[in-house]
């Protein structure tokens, strides 16, 4: 039988495209499947950023509560298996193999692109697991994303900000219709954006039964040297954790319509959420990290704030690599006041990865001065190793730009050790 290494490279060779926007293919092949509805509540989240964020909150407080739940998100950044859990625990390479099997039984002669297949083995996953709530994150968009074949019971929308703009356009109002194609006649939608577009408030009182927005009808504010969430007469604590306010608010109020809040330990489940690649702060030989999967303009003004709020003694360097369809200048910018030095790095192994000259306009136009540009690394492995030893105890080094940049400093972590 394949090994999971072999349907994944297998996977990426089914389909001409990497990616083709559109459900007519994919639902054909659930109905097939018989997975159309994987569990008695689905949670489906679409949004620029904060979308994993949501997830995690949700998990983690429906395992609080004892409640069996599936999670679906994406990219992952080590291992594939990280993209499908259930009751917070990966599914094995042998459950995704026979997930894969039944998705290429019943796909006949049917194309499907990599996310398409892997979604479709994702609720088969949840179905035959029998859980009571499927948390399905969106990959791209929302209206024609693969996951919207599904309907939702309950909708979420974390953000409208401009992203993959060769696909969904670089306007909030039609990016914002878009991501409100997952609201579905009925079932209740909750915002956490504090300024959504018309174009969501329009499908909002078109198709939801209730909505719920942020700043609104809940929202996460300070209470004496804490912050509280508070949703009608629902007050809860908020631990210190690094994930988006806005996200952990949407995840707890979905949950608290759904009836689905644990009665006892919220707070801490919350505290136990380790989302890596979202502010992650890493002791590593001795010097301080911080790994951040942020490549919009919007994920490095919510960056920028978290490093405003956690000063260090020392400087701040940043260590960048970044696909070339992104807005770098619009990327950069919102850190100028906070970062020190800059070490633009390359991705060679990745051909949608921005080239150095890119990064330094990049840089240039955002009013960064040359001056501090430092080192060109040829890698991000590279320019790990190469800037290690230049900083002092006190200082902050700061990896950010994509998954893959992550992925890579993760990756040298875990094999090495804590150093």
């Amino acid at each position: 039988m394949s090994s999971l290494q072999d349907w994944l490279i297998r996977l990426e060779r089914l389909h001409p495209t990497e990616i083709e926007l559109g459900l007519e293919r994919v639902s054909s092949v659930a109905e097939t499947l018989g997975v159309q509805k994987p569990a008695p509540q689905v949670i489906t989240v679409a949004g620029t950023n904060g979308k994993g964020s949501c997830v995690a909150v949700m998990e983690a407080l429906l395992c609080r509560a004892g409640r069996s739940v599936g999670a679906y998100s994406s990219p992952h950044l080590l291992r594939f298996n990280e993209r499908m859990r259930i009751n917070g625990d990966e599914v094995s390479d042998r459950e995704l193999v026979d997930a894969f099997i039944a998705v290429e039984a019943a796909r006949g002669d049917t194309s499907l692109t990599y996310f398409e297949f892997t979604t479709l083995a994702a609720l088969w996953l949840y179905q035959r697991a029998g859980v009571e709530f499927a948390l399905l994150e969106v990959g791209l968009g929302g209206r024609l994303d693969a996951v919207n074949l599904v309907d939702a019971d309950l909708a979420i929308i974390t953000s409208v900000a401009v992203d993959h703009e060769d696909w969904l356009g670089s306007d909030r109002e039609v990016i914002g219709r878009e991501k409100a194609g997952i609201l579905r006649p009925g079932a209740p939608f909750v915002c956490a954006d504090s300024a959504p577009p018309q174009s969501v408030l329009s499908a909002a009182e078109k198709q939801a039964s209730s909505s719920y927005f942020i700043g609104q009808d809940f929202s996460i504010s300070p209470s004496g040297s804490r912050e509280t969430y508070h949703f009608g007469e629902l007050a809860l604590p908020i631990p210190e954790i690094s994930l988006p306010r806005p996200s952990i608010a949407a995840g707890l109020t979905a949950l608290a319509l759904l009836d689905a809040l644990p009665g006892a330990g919220a707070e801490t489940a919350l505290a136990q959420i380790a989302l890596p690649g979202r502010c992650q702060q890493v002791h590593w030989h001795a010097r301080n990290l911080l790994l951040d999967v942020g490549h919009n303009p919007a994920a490095a003004e919510h960056l920028a704030r978290w490093l405003a709020s956690h000063p260090v003694a020392g400087q701040t360097h940043a260590l960048v690599a970044v696909m070339q369809d992104k807005d770098l200048p619009g990327l950069f910018a919102p850190l100028g006041g906070v970062v020190d030095r800059w070490h633009p790095a390359l991705l060679p192994e990745n051909t949608r990865a921005a080239e150095t000259e890119a990064l330094l306009t990049g840089l240039e136009q955002a009013g960064i001065a040359e001056t501090n540009v430092d080192q060109r690394c040829p890698t991000v492995a590279d320019g790990l190793q190469l800037l290690l030893p230049t900083l002092g105890p006190q200082d902050r080094l700061l990896v950010f730009g994509s998954f893959f940049t992550v992925a890579e400093v993760l990756q040298q972590v875990r094999d090495e050790g804590n150093g």
